[in-house]
């Protein structure tokens, strides 16, 4: 393989969410203040035909999932942006910039329910029509290290309050 290999992806499924533009959505999935309702977003995801249903066997009881999706908006990126939480310009891959590289996002999201082909998902930050390329389950000893270090934004969260954020912008 060569280090320029292409790689090609199909969504299994399309989510439909409340969020038709960037400035409604919020900046993370568990950031809500400043969003028209202040609540956390349900959305739906109905995987695509293609797939057999088997592949979502056994994920219920699993609290929140990992959406793997594509910023499917996205309109090119740079190598330093500069993050909503202001400070100076950051190198994007240590951002979580929707402008990246390859335009791929992760998302956790709470998962509400199933019903046949369609998950029920609560917490979503993703616009609708976002492609998803894949879901994993949310295994909290495995991913979860809350007392991981945060780099620039430990600093941030020092300064302005641990988990501040803002809410989405205002249109211009």
């Amino acid at each position: 393989m060569t280090h320029n290999t292409l790689f090609n992806y199909r969504p299994i499924g399309i989510l439909a969410s409340p969020y038709s533009r960037r400035i409604d959505a919020p900046h993370q999935s568990t950031v809500v203040a400043g969003t028209e309702s202040g609540a956390f977003a349900t959305a739906t995801l109905e995987l695509q035909e293609w797939l057999d249903e088997r592949v979502i066997q056994d994920l219920n009881g699993f609290e929140r999932v990992w959406l793997i999706f594509a910023f499917h908006l996205s309109e090119g990126w740079r190598s330093s942006v500069k993050p909503p939480r202001g400070g100076p310009k950051r190198g994007v891959l240590a951002t979580r910039s929707p402008h990246r590289p390859n335009s791929i996002g992760l998302s956790a999201v709470e998962l509400v329910k199933i019903e046949g082909r369609t998950l029920h998902l609560r917490g979503v930050d993703l616009l609708d029509g976002t492609p998803v390329l894949d879901i994993k389950p949310y295994v909290p000893y495995a991913d979860a290290f809350p007392d991981a270090r945060a780099g620039w934004i430990d600093e941030l969260d020092a300064a302005l309050g641990r988990h501040s954020a803002p809410g989405p912008r205002k249109p211009r």
